[in-house]
């Protein structure tokens, strides 16, 4: 029949002590992981062994230790793919707005640039239908009038060709962020693509 051995008082109370510090070190290695939470530093190994003052050793080997690093590790990556899907996100809304606005410019100055050549096409044929009519002064006045207009319309026309290579600019710029949220979504799909880059 077997029966139980006690250990002796001695060993009783090393075992005692060596559990304690394993305790005490655990509970390092939890607060050292929250500090690290709440700073929003990056969790590794090397930081939180350096702030619970335990070795690495040990957090490998203290299976505890090992499941609360690893539950660190993952809560800080879901967060930081959070983070970045939330940073692109803004990024996109403010390219889609900008190409928005710049399509909106520039279907502005079509129409203004439409409307000006009317006026001057309008003008012109007045004055060819009363030229003979009109005072050398009337037709000095009507022909600044006709400068005046054409200047507008070769400034419309400048205007219209700077936004029209913004809103190239902005598609561009679209087209690339689109391209960043799929391969954003596609490491979120597969984080383990995402450790090897």
């Amino acid at each position: 029949m077997n029966t139980p051995t006690v250990p002796e008082p001695r060993t009783a109370a090393a075992l005692a002590a060596r559990r304690h510090k394993t305790e005490t070190a655990l509970q390092r290695v939890h607060q050292a992981i929250a500090r690290l939470r709440r700073e929003k530093a990056q969790v590794s190994v090397a930081a939180v062994a350096r702030r619970a003052d335990v070795s690495r050793t040990f957090l490998y080997n203290n299976t505890e230790a090992r499941a609360a690093f690893a539950a660190a590790i993952a809560d800080a990556g879901e967060r930081r793919t959070q983070m970045l899907a939330d940073q692109d996100d803004a990024r996109e809304a403010t390219w889609r707005e900008r190409a928005l606005n710049a399509e909106e410019a520039l279907k502005a100055a079509h129409t203004e640039i439409l409307t000006q050549r009317n006026r001057i096409g309008e003008l012109l044929g007045q004055v060819r239908d009363l030229e003979a009519e009109w005072t050398q002064e009337a037709v000095q006045r009507i022909t600044t009038e006709n400068t005046t207009l054409k200047q507008r319309v070769r400034q419309l026309t400048t205007d219209n060709r700077t936004l029209d290579e913004r809103l190239k600019a902005a598609r561009s710029n679209l087209r690339f962020q689109d391209r960043r949220v799929a391969d954003l979504e596609a490491q979120i799909a597969d984080p383990s693509a995402g450790a090897q880059q």
